[in-house]
């Protein structure tokens, strides 16, 4: 019976973590360093559903707007996580963020690989939510 209510108590804190997320569904907005140091605004649509985020990031690039699909989106509580990939070359790239989010805003740090074996580079910005 003890291991029966141990269970039934863990599902149950389970479910109600997913349920106290925070909402992240929407338009996200925030701005980083683009070439020779322009500020270039980058867009992020996410969808949550449960504890699993999805969706896509967008920003300005030398041929238009680059649109990459977000991969291992989690949220649980407050905190956000998620990567995208992008094809340079004949190399992927795979960028990672990591957040907390905080009513209409994200704090974000933002990690890339290190060139020619270099160290990662980390960044900070925040992300807010999008009106329109």
């Amino acid at each position: 019976m003890t291991k029966k209510l141990l269970f039934v108590t863990t599902i149950l804190l389970a479910l109600s973590m997913a349920a106290f997320a925070a909402d992240v569904t929407g338009k996200w907005t925030f701005e980083q360093q683009g070439r020779g140091g322009n500020p270039t605004t980058v867009t992020l649509n996410l969808k949550a559903e449960g504890s699993s985020v999805s969706g896509m990031l967008s920003q300005p690039g030398r041929n238009g707007v680059t649109e990459s699909k977000i991969s291992d989106g989690k949220i649980e509580g407050n905190n956000i996580s998620f990567k995208v990939s992008r094809q340079m070359g004949d190399n992927t790239i795979t960028i990672e963020y990591m957040g907390t989010v905080n009513g209409d805003t994200i704090a974000l740090k933002i990690t890339s690989p290190g060139r020619d074996g270099a160290a990662p580079v980390v960044r900070e910005a925040t992300a807010k939510r999008a009106t329109t």
